[in-house]
Formats: structure tokens, C-alpha cells, sequence
């Protein structure tokens, strides 16, 4: 008996401890993070313009929570067409880049629907820069059924493309949703907690401790009511922020529009690693292009070997002896976008 109520007794120090801990990391000040704008010197190549020919402001709700979108129709048909359902990476929006490839989908006469997650870009939702996977999945399963609800498309005939983190979120709702015709996943996130484990070996613990101070502060505070602590989206090497890869922060400067809020709330710090899309590719029914950049600093490249292996004869793998954010730029993205136009005339017809 006096074992167990030693036991017991270490047991209740071990949770008091921990409380105390996560309450003064959540409550005491001193662990702000300063802003890092992104120093741009000349416009971004995805700065703000009138809306082209062919595309349409739209919206839609999720749990009451408007979503913005862009929706592009090709010319010259009078039926309806197949849709291609379209969203960006980590703390990504629309704005960054989506528009080139849906357009060329769109001149390869597919139906587009480009969104903003809740609590980001155009969309509306507090609290504001908010990565919250649940709810971006959420947000997925709306925009499909927005898709499906629209005369000019083709219900039948619904594919998703995503990258990086929504490369993820494109396996994972193909899996629960049989309807979807296919998907393209460009350099995907499949697997939290491989990638989480690549991070934390290219940085020193004592930096990978004040990451996990950062997260559990932010999470702790959302459970008590407070305002969310944020940290920037991406920073140089060696700076606080959720993507400090040798050339992310150059390729934001590039690709994030003017106006960019580089900022996210820093819980997605201890809850992206539970995010294993990979468990879920042996339910998926259709057939899936996996891009893989063979040289990526951000995503785990084994694991989407591992993903292409578990889907069999599902899987067309393309590989590009190229890092993470390479596939975004110049001949680069031509070859990324070519491939993925070839598969979903393939497959999308």
C-alpha cells in the first residue's frame, strides 16, 4: 500500500509540475516573437491585378464562415465540365501563384476552383492566421461539395490538386470521398511526423526546445480563452518561425503577393506531426500523381516513396532532382504544371 501511495504521490507531483510549467509558458511574458515582413524590392510576381477573363470571385460556407474563391470556366463549352478543386500549402493563399496553374488548366478546357482556408487570405474566421488541419479539411470537403452544386460542372467528375501540406490534405479527403476522379499532390506533406523529425535534425535542440515553448504556449493559451500567439510563417535560417529551409524565405519574397501576412498561430508547431496522410493512402480509390522534388528540405521524401508503394498501380511518380520550393518557379513549374495537365487529361476526360 505504501508503494502505490508513492506512486500515486509521484504521479500527482509529475502532473502538478507540468500544469505549472504549460501555465507559465502559456501566461508569462517574454517569449513574443518579432515580426519578420518580407523585404521585398520590387513587386511580387503574384502582387494583386483586376480579375482576368474567365475567372469569378465566388464564395461559399463552412460551420457559418464564409470562404472566398476564384472560379475559372473555360471558353467554348456549353455542357458541364470536370473541376479541378485547388488550395495552397502551409499558410499559403490563393494569391500565391494558383492563379498560373489554374489557368492552364483552365486553357486545357477544365473548370477550376481555387479557396482560401478559414482564418486566411480573403476568406473570413477568428482568429486570424489560424492552421488548423481539421478545419482545413473541413474547408475541402465544402469547396467539393460547392464544386458538385454548380450547373456549369460536372458533379461526376471532381479532381483535387494540392501541394505541399494540401498535397497531404488531397490524399486524405480522395480517401474518404470515393467520388473523387483523381488527384495531383505536388512535393506532399505525408507524413507529420517524418517531416517533423527532418526539421528538428538540421536545427540544434536548444532551438527545437524554443520551437515546442512556442507551440505548446500558443495552444495552452487557446484553451484558455486568450489571444493566440503567433510566429512568423517563414523567417531566415536561424530566426523563429515555422519555415526557415536555406531558400524559403526568398521564395515567399517572391511568390507571396504585397500585402502578405507572414504570421500563423504556433500551435500547428505540436499538433502538424500527428498529421499522417500516408495511413490513409491504402483507402484511396482513384488514381493519384505524386511529384516528388528530390532534393526537398521541408517534406519527407521517404515517406512519399512509402505513400506511391501503398497505392500500387494507383500511383504515376514523377521525380525532380529539385528542392521543395524550385518546383514554383520558372522551367521548373512548366514542367510540373505539363505533367499534371497530361495526367488529368488522362484521367479526367
Amino acid at each position: 500500500m505504501k508503494i502505490l501511495k508513492r506512486i500515486l504521490l509521484g504521479i500527482a507531483i509529475l502532473v502538478l509540475s507540468a500544469g505549472i510549467y504549460l501555465l507559465a509558458v502559456a501566461l508569462l511574458p517574454g517569449l513574443d516573437v518579432p515580426e519578420q515582413p518580407l523585404e521585398k524590392t520590387v513587386p511580387s510576381i503574384n502582387s494583386p491585378q483586376s480579375p482576368p477573363v474567365g475567372r469569378k470571385d465566388v464564395s461559399f460556407r463552412v460551420q457559418g464562415t464564409e470562404l472566398a474563391a476564384w472560379l475559372y470556366l473555360p471558353r467554348g463549352f456549353s455542357e458541364p465540365r470536370p473541376c479541378i478543386v485547388m488550395a495552397s500549402g502551409l499558410g499559403g493563399t490563393k494569391n500565391m501563384g494558383l492563379h498560373e496553374y489554374a489557368l492552364r488548366f483552365q486553357e486545357a478546357g477544365f473548370a477550376v476552383l481555387v479557396f482560401d482556408y478559414r482564418y486566411f487570405g480573403a476568406s473570413k474566421g477568428e482568429p486570424r492566421q489560424l492552421i488548423w488541419i481539421p478545419d482545413q479539411l473541413e474547408d475541402w470537403i465544402a469547396a467539393i461539395e460547392y464544386a458538385r452544386s454548380l450547373e456549369s460542372i460536372d458533379p461526376a467528375r471532381i479532381a483535387l490538386w494540392g501541394t505541399s501540406l494540401s498535397g497531404g490534405h488531397a490524399l486524405t479527403i480522395a480517401a474518404r470521398d470515393n467520388r473523387i476522379v483523381c488527384l495531383t499532390a505536388q512535393c506532399p506533406g505525408v507524413d507529420g511526423r517524418s517531416s517533423a523529425e527532418k526539421a528538428f535534425e538540421t536545427q540544434p535542440i536548444g532551438y527545437n526546445l524554443r520551437m515546442l515553448m512556442h507551440g505548446q504556449r500558443d495552444l495552452v493559451r487557446s484553451w484558455l480563452g486568450l489571444s493566440p500567439h503567433k510566429i512568423p510563417i517563414v523567417g531566415k535560417p536561424g530566426s523563429i518561425a515555422l519555415m526557415t529551409a536555406a531558400n524559403a524565405y526568398d521564395a515567399f519574397v517572391e511568390l507571396a503577393p504585397d500585402g502578405f501576412v507572414n504570421e500563423a498561430c504556433a500551435r500547428i508547431i505540436v499538433r502538424g506531426d500527428k498529421y499522417r496522410p500516408v495511413k490513409y493512402a491504402r483507402d484511396v480509390r482513384c488514381p493519384v500523381l505524386l511529384q516528388l522534388c528530390q532534393k526537398d528540405e521541408l517534406v519527407s521524401v521517404e515517406s512519399i516513396e512509402e505513400t506511391g508503394k501503398i497505392l500500387g498501380q494507383l500511383a504515376e511518380i514523377k521525380r525532380y532532382p529539385i528542392g521543395h520550393f524550385d518546383v514554383y518557379y520558372g522551367k521548373n513549374r512548366e514542367t510540373g504544371i505539363n505533367d499534371q495537365i497530361e495526367f488529368y487529361r488522362k484521367h479526367l476526360r
